[in-house]
């Protein structure tokens, strides 16, 4: 078990590589890691129908998720895994991101074996040869834990694990109110890409190298940030420079769409900031409704309006313009929205980047046994008019800005060079920021108190 306490976070820490290069790693964290976290399958509306179903693959491991009834408490994931000769249910090629489908039993391919979506074995070729020795025990599907929360659909392999409510902690408390179930996937892709599970989530887990690799964003605002550990989870945000988590203080309902921005005028840069935000971030990072909502600024405000005020009059304005076309705001505390910062890491594998009607959301996980490749995945979340939800499906798309957009390309850009930097014998192992990337370090200390390894060390 790791050494390393809450308060140790907040002083310079370091750790080696072996979480990120070494095969030896990546086979525990298959053994002690993977089979023991609650961590997201697929979002819920995926499952619409009664026998709809979607594949999930973690290591060797590959999970049918299902919808056996209607409701939360419908769905149903079984291990895809014939309990006769071990034959696979549902076909799961390399390269392939999931199956999906609608089907009412499961067949096995090998010799006919047939299981109904609650996972109970209705056919077995020549039963009586076993003379009497099956049992419905060992016939059936092995059953996976599955459950719902902010319509994403979580799945644990571990039968004694802890609810998922438990799990989530704070997660739940403080994202909860964004009510995500609401929201519908916008856009959704993914991709094989050449770094570590690990190094891709990293990537999006501070803004600290916002000024490093987004310069572009320099032009509107200063990029100070904070971290902070929940537990098993972390949170980010922009600190006292006027950013986020200082204006939603003030102002109920601000939140991760605060900021003024910087310029001589202040609703000018509001527009100027969200458009960039949209327009950059694959037009997720924002929804067209704040985007219009700030480029009225100037026509419905005098100069010199302090930015309090200006951000006051955005939101009610764009939410005004919101419930017109039947997309209607949560009510969420002005303190949650202060807690809430821009965005949280949701531990093993899963980033949110919240707002008040939308998300951008990562997920990465091996590929493979090669510790240098994984699945990397984005999708924005949305509210919409009921009944005018896209229709998106999962695309495989190549890492460049004409399929991501300009500022994920941009991380792109450093992913699989940090995976070939950490290979030097000139590496002598990570520093990371101690106020600015404890959501990284705290990520750290809990790995390393699932498969037993050396946790993060304090420096010198």
């Amino acid at each position: 078990m790791a050494n390393i306490t809450q308060d140790d976070l907040a002083h310079p820490l370091t750790y080696g590589t072996e979480a990120f290069l070494s095969r030896e790693y990546a086979a525990a964290e298959k053994e002690l890691l993977w089979p023991r976290v609650w961590q997201v399958a697929e979002r819920i509306e995926d499952l619409p129908n009664v026998g709809d179903f979607v594949t999930y693959n973690i290591g060797d491991d590959s999970i049918i998720v299902l919808r056996a009834a209607v409701g939360d408490e419908g769905i149903r994931a079984f291990h895809n895994v014939c309990p006769h000769r071990g034959r696979q249910l549902v076909d799961t090629p390399d390269g392939v991101h999931s199956v999906r489908g609608n089907r009412r039993s499961f067949v096995c391919g090998f010799h006919g074996w047939t299981f109904n979506i609650e996972g109970q074995n209705v056919y077995i070729l020549d039963e009586a040869d076993w003379q009497g020795g099956l049992t419905p025990e060992c016939t059936s599907l092995s059953p996976v834990r599955a459950e719902v929360w902010g319509g994403w659909v979580f799945v644990n392999m571990d039968a004694d694990a802890v609810p998922l409510v438990e799990f989530l902690g704070d997660v739940d408390r403080v994202l909860g109110p964004f009510e995500f179930a609401k929201m519908r996937y916008k856009w959704r892709q993914w991709v094989v890409y050449p770094c570590n599970w690990k190094t891709a989530l990293e990537a999006f887990m501070e803004p600290y190298h916002v000024a490093g690799t987004h310069t572009q964003l320099l032009a509107y605002g200063d990029y100070y940030a904070y971290s902070a550990a929940y537990g098993l989870h972390g949170v980010s945000g922009f600190d006292q420079k006027g950013l986020a988590a200082k204006m939603a203080a003030k102002d109920p309902g601000a939140g991760s769409v605060s900021r003024v921005g910087k310029g001589d005028d202040p609703r000018k840069s509001t527009y100027e900031l969200a458009r960039e935000n949209y327009e950059t971030v694959n037009f997720s990072a924002s929804t067209e409704t704040l985007v219009n909502a700030a480029k009225r600024l100037v026509d419905e405000l005098p100069e010199g309006t302090p930015g309090a005020e200006i951000i006051a009059h955005w939101l009610k304005s764009a939410r005004a313009d919101d419930a017109a076309r039947g997309v209607f705001w949560p009510d969420i505390p002005p303190e949650i929205m202060a807690e809430a910062g821009l965005a949280w890491h949701v531990f093993p594998n899963m980033s949110v980047l919240q707002g008040i009607t939308f998300a951008l959301c990562y997920r990465t996980r091996p590929y493979g046994d090669d510790p240098n490749m994984c699945i990397f995945e984005s999708y924005a979340l949305e509210r919409y008019p009921e009944g005018q939800e896209p229709v998106t499906a999962w695309v495989e798309a190549e890492a460049n800005a004409e399929k991501w957009g300009a500022v994920l390309a941009q991380d792109f850009s450093n992913m699989q060079w940090v995976q070939k930097g950490m290979k030097s014998r000139g590496f002598r192992g990570t520093l990371p920021n101690p106020h600015q990337e404890r959501k990284v370090t705290n990520f750290h200390r809990n790995l390393a108190d699932y498969i037993g390894r050396a946790a993060p060390r304090r420096l010198g």
